[in-house]
């Protein structure tokens, strides 16, 4: 072959391998860790990017009643992890508007000061979950991997990347990371009535679940911590919209007669949750002024 024909396949080849990286998947990036305490990872392209968030919610510890119990644990295990010693991977499930968010955005506000940071992750990206572990591994900072509102649907790839991290896999999550994850539900995956065909009963009474229901549950028992939380009775939901009408400005005494207002409100919505007593408090701060 002669040296012009020679040029010409070597520039093909280049172009070729130009092609080939512009199309297959690359590691994310590292970005500029002072730039925030949480981050929130996405696609663009073939490339994975970690996003520093500008305005991290604020929400305190003191701002959430009625969780106390679910709050002492998240924040022991938190304490143990930010202080180097073992912690557990941890499955919020329960109603929904019940805190179960708002708490691990709280414990980051708490513990950011020593070093916690938060790098929100949606369901459809977990694919890329070994990579960002590769990431921060070598990072002082202790992490905390966020995914909100979790749960899958039947072969979807990122439930099995999340199961191997949290456990299974050769490589496991470096000690400097954890995943919390908020859910709806407590098994993560839809579970169908013909599934319990089954399950097998012996003639002793033993149950054994079939294979099918021990695969639904493998995934959250690879939490090491779950926190349930339950719907509030009406004085609880009271004393809620008591305490987000207090950080909306509202006079004290003020505030009984925006509770009574508030019942109407949840009754409209159907859910005395949370949320609601925050949307209510909202709206009435706005109309009468905090």
């Amino acid at each position: 072959m002669d040296a012009p024909a020679l040029a010409r396949l070597v520039e093909r080849a280049h172009a070729l391998l130009d092609r080939l990286e512009a199309v297959l998947p690359h590691a994310p990036a590292a970005p500029d860790w002072g730039a925030s305490v949480a981050f929130r990872y996405r696609r663009r392209g073939n490339a994975g990017v970690l996003e520093p968030v500008r305005h991290v919610a604020t929400i305190r510890l003191a701002q959430l009643r009625e969780v106390d119990a679910q709050k002492e644990r998240l924040l022991r295990n938190t304490e143990q992890f930010v202080a180097g010693r073992p912690a557990n991977n941890v499955l919020l499930t329960g109603a929904r508007g019940t805190g179960k968010s708002s708490l691990i955005k709280a414990v980051l506000n708490e513990f950011a000061p020593r070093g916690l940071r938060l790098i929100e992750v949606d369901k459809a990206d977990l694919v890329d979950l070994p990579d960002l572990v590769e990431l921060v591994a070598p990072r002082p900072e202790r992490f905390v991997v966020f995914c909100d509102d979790l749960s899958f649907d039947e072969g979807e790839p990122g439930y099995k990347a999340l199961k191997s991290v949290l456990d299974g896999s050769v490589a496991q999550a470096s000690d400097n990371l954890l995943i919390y994850a908020t859910s709806n539900r407590r098994h993560l995956l839809p579970e169908y009535m013909k599934e319990n065909l089954s399950y097998q009963h012996t003639e002793d009474g033993e149950v054994h679940p079939g294979e099918v229901v021990e695969e639904k549950i493998s995934l959250s028992e690879r939490f090491g911590m779950w926190l349930s939380f339950y719907p509030f009775t009406q004085d609880e939901y009271l004393a809620i919209v008591a305490q987000w009408l207090r950080a909306f400005g509202v006079a004290e005494d003020a505030i009984p007669a925006a509770q009574k207002a508030s019942l109407v409100w949840a009754l409209e919505r159907g859910s005395r949750s949370g949320r609601v007593a925050q949307q209510f408090a909202r709206d009435w701060a706005g109309q009468h002024g905090g």
